[in-house]
């Protein structure tokens, strides 16, 4: 029994100089001889930490708040986003149709007045229902904002 022990305590220091010659840092008398299997892990600890992962990786979109009370302010900060939108595309065509030549200075001046009081309109029902500027804006997650 002498023999075994001294013969794997010398079998364990062969292996760890073996090691430390090989270019291995750090393995010093202790641990010297010991290896560290990494044990497989369950199904039920892989999804918890998939669930982790997902978690911190992806911030929560904020979501339509159906308090009875802020329905009508939320439908309409909604109706008002959209309203801005199509406002901004109808601008960015008609300053393309201006800079081509198609309209004409008095078509110019129509659609420029038309666009302005629609502006003011949106403006004056968001003040209205207390819905600042920056809220008229949707977050489409990975896409980033709508306007």
């Amino acid at each position: 029994m002498k023999g075994a022990k001294a013969a794997r305590g010398a079998k364990g220091a062969k292996s760890a100089k073996g090691a430390k010659g090989a270019g291995a840092k750090g393995a010093g008398a202790k641990g010297a001889g010991r290896a560290r299997v990494a044990q497989p892990a369950a199904a039920a600890q892989i999804e918890a930490i998939r669930q982790q992962i997902e978690n911190v990786g992806s911030p929560r979109a904020p979501r339509w708040n159906a308090n009875p009370d802020d329905v009508r302010r939320s439908v309409l900060k909604l109706v008002l986003t959209l309203v801005e939108l199509i406002r901004q595309l109808l601008e960015r065509q008609a300053i393309r149709r201006m800079e081509a030549g198609n309209l004409s200075d008095a078509e110019t001046e129509s659609v420029g007045l038309a666009l302005m009081r629609l502006q003011e309109t949106i403006q004056e029902l968001a003040t209205q229902f207390d819905i600042s500027p920056d809220e008229l804006n949707l977050d489409l997650g990975p896409v980033g904002k709508l306007l």
